[in-house]
């Protein structure tokens, strides 16, 4: 019998969040936590949700890969004709979530979006393995097809027309979101959860504020 989904309980007691153990920006914060899913070799630390909402005002999600991250921002690569990237196209704002279960540990991010520069675009997409790179001409991303064979028949087909050296198809690239704020969740006892978040000001500096769980 599948048990009651109510009754579900977990008690957080792995770590804690505070202001004086806590970086004053918040790139510094989340490298560090990265640093420490990715040493904890958790199941695909990169993994983050993607949240967007499109012109009609509906919001949608999916999970996507972080592939950078730096001063400039949090990139990942997709199909640009795929409903993320139209609806980012209409309104260019996004969410992302990382929830690394295994540390107890929730990183929200918000803020304006836009796509990396095609070199930028380029040099990812080279990186990539050969079957990943055809894979990105087979798929019409988020259109409906009759079946599977259809993919498989496209791999084919761009895979024999463009051998071992497929080029970037002018749909695909990456996108950068632009933080503006930052959310770090730690959880704790007694559902007294730390919650720290950091908003950008004027000045180009970040105010770090406490949230109640």
């Amino acid at each position: 019998m599948r048990p009651d989904i109510a009754d579900l309980r977990k008690s957080y007691e792995q770590d804690e969040l505070d202001e004086a153990h806590s970086a004053a920006d918040p790139l510094q914060q989340f490298e560090q936590w990265l640093d420490q899913a990715l040493k904890a070799e958790l199941p695909e630390p990169n993994a983050m949700t993607l949240a967007t909402v499109g012109a009609d005002g509906r919001p949608s999600t999916r999970v996507v890969l972080i592939k950078g991250c730096d001063v400039r921002g949090i990139v990942w690569y997709t199909n640009y004709e795929s409903r993320k990237g139209r609806e980012l196209a209409a309104h260019p704002f996004a969410a992302l979530q990382f929830h690394w279960v295994d540390l107890e540990r929730v990183v929200r991010i918000e803020g304006r979006v836009e796509k990396v520069s095609d070199a930028e675009s380029d040099a990812y997409y080279r990186s990539r393995p050969l079957d990943s790179r055809l894979g990105a001409w087979a798929s019409p991303q988020s259109q409906v097809i009759a079946s599977r064979a259809v993919l498989v028949a496209n791999a084919a087909k761009y895979g024999a027309q463009f051998l071992l050296n497929p080029p970037r198809p002018p749909h695909w690239g990456g996108f950068r979101l632009l933080p503006d704020r930052w959310e770090f969740w730690q959880g704790r006892k007694s559902r007294l959860h730390d919650r720290l978040r950091y908003t950008q000001q004027a000045t180009g500096g970040w105010l770090r504020e406490r949230l109640a769980p």
